[in-house]
């Protein structure tokens, strides 16, 4: 049974906010999570079963067994590869469903879950298009943000791992050179965005200034046009008169998440 979660508590629709994050050993693994969810496409799909896939069946191709279980950790901190879990549950519902916004939608997610890749984003996103971003920067910026807390081995690789994210995402651009670009939102992106803020809280006019929408990159009224492409897919319930929005998700939540929503908020 599900224990009682306190007024405001995310924990239960898939966020962390716990120390640590797989950044510290990996990026946001946007190729492997791919690949998996190409492998595994039932959609009375498992837990199990999406673990099975990785350690027995081997369909990412890792060389090792040690691989494949690090694997698995690291894809279970970043996704939770649940569907029982709001968070993935909904992923999965907007990555078949477009699939241009797919490094976007992983990106949200991920985000959602690891606090370094959150704790990362102001340092991304203060950035102009066009500027360049170096790995030492970054390194800079956590060694600042915590202050003793990284070996000097763990600063590298992390700063590396991070940057190599915001790149899977189109927020970056370049390999050994880092340059700001700006990612591509698409409806299902935004829509995952919208549906993030209003797990946390967010109602109306105010999804679309969430942290999770800044993730994005694009400006307020794009965002609104994509929302309205989304709903007229059926994806979401978004109805907007003036300046007054209403966004609803009725594809998204069980009966139980929608008193969890009512209880919290």
């Amino acid at each position: 049974m599900m224990k009682t979660k306190k007024k405001t508590d995310t924990s239960c629709f898939g966020f962390n906010f716990e120390k640590g994050g797989a950044h510290t050993a990996r990026t946001m693994m946007l190729e492997d999570m791919s690949l998996l969810l190409s492998c595994v496409n039932q959609p009375t799909a498992t837990k199990k079963d999406y673990l099975t896939a990785i350690q027995d069946d081997n369909c990412l191709g890792k060389r090792s067994g040690r691989s494949r279980v690090l694997t698995v950790r690291h894809l279970v901190a970043l996704y939770s590869l649940d569907p029982e879990v709001t968070l993935f549950r909904a992923l999965l519902y907007f990555w078949r469903r477009d699939t241009e916004g797919q490094p976007l939608l992983a990106l949200l997610c991920a985000y959602a879950r690891d606090p370094l890749l959150r704790m990362s984003s102001p340092f991304i996103f203060q950035f102009p298009e066009g500027a360049a971003v170096t790995r030492e920067a970054l390194e800079e910026y956590l060694e600042t943000t915590f202050p003793g807390r990284f070996s000097n081995a763990t600063l590298k690789s992390t700063a590396q791992n991070l940057n190599g994210t915001w790149t899977s995402s189109g927020h970056l651009t370049g390999k050994a050179r880092k340059v700001r670009a700006r990612a591509t939102a698409t409806a299902g992106s935004v829509a995952y965005a919208l549906f993030l803020g209003y797990l946390t809280g967010g109602r109306g006019a105010s999804l679309f200034e969430s942290e999770y929408a800044r993730l994005l990159d694009c400006p307020k009224e794009r965002a609104i046009e994509l929302a309205e492409e989304a709903s007229r897919h059926g994806w979401i319930v978004f109805k907007r008169v003036g300046n007054v929005m209403e966004v609803l998700f009725p594809n998204n939540l069980t009966e139980l998440e929608k008193e969890w929503i009512r209880d919290q908020y």
